[in-house]
């Protein structure tokens, strides 16, 4: 996948089939419209673009939250597993923010990025205060030849799927509701990282990742994950949170135990998906109590993972 960013002066030899958002998260109405766009790169022979703002509209005039439902990194891994050919991260600033609609469409979309189609929700918006909508580009279609085709919203359990939805199912740590919307569990990216290695004193070893701050993350607490390093796939238990018991700065870590694996990750990216919220974070009256805990914790991810049965009563 081509990565264009931080210049508005760019083209594209190719025709594109285009997408325009923040795809935060790329939830199941994203993949919809990036559906869209892949039969045209099977039928038409057009590359796939995702057109996106940098930084978001909502973040550059200060009305939106500054956290991400997938950080920067973590779109680029995911556009690229879906097949998206061309990615243009475009400069949101005042010059740009105040371009005309029609300006951007024949200027960007249709010389620079030579778009012969585009799908799209009905909310989207672009352009001087967010004036161009799908409407205007239906309409302007003709002249600068291309298609267009709307995306209705895509519900789940009478709700509409949005990034607004999972923020708050994420926020209350309802990692299974998340998961439907998004056609994947939640995942966090990260770099393993020197932690303190207490988990190996107590016969329980971590691999330590610092989220970037502007990762949303559930409630501090325990989780049981699935991890991903390099093309494999590994059981956890994950810990969000500050850890209590043994520090007192108030770093927020992703700390993961990996049910039967041995290795030194120490440098590596690896991906956790949260799958289930356990327990909340505790500060414990020492290390003796935390270690109980903990052994119950990871023999209760056993039996989740399906790694154990059940202990009979």
């Amino acid at each position: 996948m081509k990565i264009i960013s931080g210049t508005t002066q760019f083209h594209t030899q190719k025709e594109s089939a285009v997408a325009i958002g923040k795809f935060d998260g790329v939830h199941k109405g994203h993949r919809l419209i990036l559906d869209a766009l892949l039969r045209q790169k099977k039928e038409e022979g057009l590359q796939v673009c995702v057109l996106t703002f940098d930084p978001s509209p909502e973040v550059f005039f200060g009305f939106g939250e500054n956290k991400e439902l997938s950080t920067q990194r973590e779109k680029h891994l995911l556009f690229e597993h879906l097949d998206v050919d061309l990615l243009v991260e475009f400069p949101f600033n005042i010059e740009t923010a105040a371009m005309p609609p029609e300006t951007f469409v024949r200027e960007i979309l249709s010389e620079r990025l030579r778009m012969r189609y585009l799908a799209a929700g009905p909310d989207l918006s672009f352009g001087d205060r967010g004036k161009g909508n799908f409407e205007l580009l239906s309409y302007l279609a003709p002249r600068y030849g291309y298609q267009t085709k709307m995306i209705q919203k895509v519900q789940e359990n009478g709700k509409v799927i949005s990034s607004t939805l999972i923020r708050s199912l994420v926020a209350k740590g309802q990692m299974e509701e998340v998961e439907e919307c998004l056609g994947a569990p939640y995942t966090v990216l990260g770099t393993v990282r020197h932690g303190r290695a207490l988990g190996r004193t107590i016969d329980i070893p971590t691999v330590n990742q610092i989220p970037e701050k502007t990762k949303l993350l559930p409630p501090h607490g325990v989780y049981y994950s699935k991890v991903r390093i390099g093309d494999k796939m590994y059981c956890g238990m994950t810990n969000i949170g500050e850890k209590p018991t043994v520090k007192q700065d108030h770093t927020v870590n992703v700390e993961t135990y990996l049910y039967d694996f041995s290795g030194d990750l120490y440098g590596q990216e690896i991906a956790v998906s949260l799958l289930t919220y356990r327990r909340p974070e505790i500060r414990f009256a020492g290390i003796e109590e935390l270690k109980e805990q903990m052994m119950k914790d990871v023999q209760a991810g056993r039996v989740y993972h399906g790694l154990d049965t059940p202990a009979e009563s």
